[in-house]
């Protein structure tokens, strides 16, 4: 496969993904992250929105200085002060990236910019000179390229290009496109600027009409060689064309798609489940690669067809896409040898004091429930392990709900310490809040409340989610239990805990 065959996977989770509603990052949510992209191979990391906020230049930085492997790209508007603070934030990457855009669609000019076609083409050029001067790689984006004349977009191209362009974006901003649009678009784009071949054209699709990922493949037939995608399809919107499923489409279909990416498509899954915890977004069942029922089977018909021959049913394997295949079926008669072994599959390797604590929870999980599942076991032990250097702890609770006045008593152990409250509310959910804080007093607002099934059936175990934000800081958590009132417990102790662990000294516990 020659080199004109390799697509640049260029990341945007931490900048276009997090301006999905309710999906901001912390520092630490968004370093963490970046390091797994780079290390899973991702060519580009564009880290966020610099001139945003102070606390987003800082991340920018932060995973600039990181990185070991990957281009870090700061985005900047065609805005002198824009650009200069995206270079200074990118300048310790390895290699760094300043990603300017402006508008190029009628409707966008006419009515967002307020500009003419011809001031238009003066800002490309100017802007995309500073960037330039600032760093060796610069990227520039035509908004709303899919609205845009061709005639027009070939100019502001051409534009782009000779002011020092290195990558030239023209993206379906409003998931508008279809698939042999987007690929036509690129070819005549390609033909008419007759600079082109100095630079890579990348797609950048959203999935307003559920194509992005089929626009993206597209925009490669048509000479593109960068995709710009996010973990999960999060962004604004219906989100962006996910990354998962461009890396396994181009890995599982070379008959048709004769392309090559750097990714190691065996992070998939692990890259998934963390940008879903940090986000505290759920990924949909059936999502394609990463969905809990991607390689999931209850017909009879697929069960004896996957017996016989995996393949029957299955276009690629668990294993390429991180998922440990298992036949293990956990319940309540399962002992502790098959529970470790099973943990191990899953990918935890837990020591003997926190297997045995976890073995008793599956045990008390699964007189509750009538199938323990693999999301059953990894909620589970990732609340096993949440806990386990924890100041608070849940001890105990017990609610009274219906008509009459909801009460919580409840019952933790801070610093070892056991504390007993009692407290009522309106509705069993204020009532265990208010009494937590009575408990540990702080002034953290609630920022995220979300609940959702761990599995199917009306025994599944609820799985909150749960965000706490004071003045700058956020904390993010998790707690699943059978009964969703005390998973709600679970989740705001763990939040809780991680924020007044950054300020352990201000917080003093009530006796």
């Amino acid at each position: 496969m020659s080199q004109s065959d390799r697509v640049v996977i260029f990341d945007t989770t931490l900048r276009d993904g997090e301006q999905c509603p309710g999906a901001t990052m912390t520092f630490e949510d968004k370093l963490a992250t970046a390091v797994m992209l780079d290390e899973m191979g991702v060519d580009i990391i564009e880290a966020g929105f610099p001139i945003a906020s102070e606390g987003d230049f800082e991340a920018v930085s932060a995973i600039a200085r990181q990185c070991k492997r990957a281009t870090v790209a700061g985005l900047a508007r065609a805005i002198e002060g824009d650009i200069v603070r995206a270079g200074q934030a990118v300048r310790h990457a390895r290699q760094p990236r300043i990603h300017t855009f402006v508008s190029t669609s009628p409707i966008h000019l006419a009515h967002q910019m307020r500009k003419t076609e011809d001031e238009v083409l003066a800002i490309i050029t100017r802007t995309v000179a500073q960037a330039r001067d600032l760093v060796a790689d610069v990227e520039w984006s035509a908004m709303d390229a899919t609205r845009t004349p061709v005639d027009y977009l070939c100019r502001c191209v051409d534009a782009a290009i000779k002011a020092g362009a290195t990558t030239i974006n023209l993206p379906d901003t409003v998931g508008y496109a279809l698939p042999d649009e987007y690929r036509a678009m690129f070819r005549e784009v390609r033909e008419r600027v007759p600079n082109a071949d100095k630079a890579v054209f990348s797609v950048h699709c959203h999935n307003d009409l559920g194509l992005a990922v089929a626009n993206s493949i597209a925009g490669l037939e048509g000479g593109a060689r960068q995709i710009e995608c996010t973990i999960n399809g999060i962004g604004e919107r219906a989100g962006n064309a996910a990354l998962e499923e461009v890396v396994m489409a181009l890995k599982t279909r070379q008959d048709s798609l004769p392309y090559t990416t750097g990714v190691d498509a065996t992070w998939l899954t692990r890259a998934s489940k963390q940008v879903s915890a940090v986000t505290a977004f759920p990924v949909q069942f059936n999502k394609a690669i990463v969905g809990r029922n991607a390689f999931a089977h209850e017909s009879g018909i697929h069960q004896d067809g996957m017996l016989k021959n995996a393949s029957t049913y299955e276009i690629m394997t668990p294993e390429s896409v991180g998922v440990s295949k298992t036949s293990l079926v956990m319940g309540k008669h399962s002992g502790r040898h098959a529970f470790k072994e099973k943990l191990k599959e899953l990918g935890y390797e837990l020591g003997d004091n926190a297997l045995q604590d976890a073995f008793k929870r599956f045990k008390d999980l699964a007189d509750k429930k009538r199938h323990v599942y693999d999301e059953d076991l990894v909620a589970l032990v990732d609340e096993e392990i949440g806990q386990g250097h924890d100041r608070i702890k849940l001890q105990a609770l017990t609610v009274i709900a219906g008509t009459l006045a909801q009460t919580a008593t409840l019952t933790l152990d801070v610093d070892g310490v056991h504390h007993t409250r009692q407290g009522v509310g309106n509705g069993p959910v204020d009532a265990i809040f208010g009494t937590i804080r009575a408990i540990v007093p702080h002034e953290a607002e609630l920022d995220l409340f979300q609940i959702h099934a761990v599995t199917g059936g009306s025994d599944a175990q609820a799985e909150v989610s749960i965000r706490l934000k004071h003045d700058n800081r956020s904390a993010t958590a998790r707690g699943a239990d059978p009964d969703t009132l005390v998973a709600c417990a679970r989740a705001y102790v763990a939040a809780l805990n991680k924020l007044t662990g950054r300020q352990k000294a201000s917080v003093e516990i009530e006796a």
